[in-house]
């Protein structure tokens, strides 16, 4: 048997000064749910995150993935879907900026679907981060299909067999990484459910925004992965995924 009903990935990188906080907060808002353990990749923090890690490990049930070199969002993301030894996976950034205290929402309707999916109803991002995900939005939803609301959205949690089969998959948009997560998912016929959460701002730090001149390159990066993941999978049958989203 596992060891936890669920366990949660936070991809960690330069969060020294707030990780251990949002852990120890995470650890007692989602304990109060279920059996909770941390899966933890460290993506070759240049602060003291390592450290902080390392003691934290020795209070909580924590694993960890620890680097020297970035690897990037995407490939910490899958090395830690591999990791994953529960029937479910909660896979949450480590920036504090998704409540802990919807948990229970997540778990509740975990029999639902295969994959449930936030919906950041009022995003707690800068104008310039919402305006290039809502433009992108429509082209995707345009190629793909998808019946969510948000399909960047970082609080996921899935089931041990649906994040095995992703880890494989996954790569293609390493700027989006959650987008090519959700299109996947649903090209692959696993159901999906939709909740509306509290989006806030960040724990400490400043959440990354490109500079105008680096949009043009990074669109078309991902216009290149839109095209490329609806070749991969468009002999694919979508199930008729099941997205419900619940009031907030």
């Amino acid at each position: 048997m596992p060891a936890h009903q669920v366990e949660v990935l936070l991809p960690v990188h330069n969060e020294g000064e707030s990780i251990e906080a949002t852990m120890r907060g995470m650890n007692t808002e989602l304990s109060r749910v279920a059996n909770v353990g941390f899966i933890v990749c460290e993506d070759g923090s240049k602060d003291n995150s390592k450290q902080v890690l390392r003691s934290l490990a020795t209070e909580l049930p924590v694993r960890l993935n620890l680097s020297d070199a970035r690897k990037g969002y995407s490939k910490a993301m899958r090395e830690g879907m591999e990791m994953c030894e529960s029937e479910y996976l909660l896979c949450l950034d480590s920036d504090g900026q998704c409540d802990p205290r919807d948990f229970g929402k997540f778990w509740d309707a975990r029999n639902s679907a295969d994959v449930i999916i936030g919906w950041r109803v009022h995003r707690a991002d800068p104008l310039v981060r919402r305006v290039f995900s809502r433009f992108f939005f429509l082209l995707y939803q345009a190629v793909f299909r998808v019946p969510v609301h948000d399909p960047s959205c970082p609080y996921v949690l899935m089931r041990d067999s649906v994040a095995k089969v992703m880890a494989r998959e996954l790569g293609e948009m390493k700027e989006g990484f959650w987008w090519e997560f959700v299109a996947r998912s649903h090209r692959h016929g696993f159901t999906l459910h939709e909740i509306p959460i509290k989006h806030q701002l960040r724990a400490a730090g400043v959440t990354q925004v490109y500079k105008w001149s680096k949009m043009p390159g990074i669109f078309f990066r991902h216009v290149a992965a839109i095209f490329k993941i609806w070749s991969q999978t468009r002999r694919t049958k979508p199930a008729q995924a099941s997205v419900k989203s619940r009031p907030a």
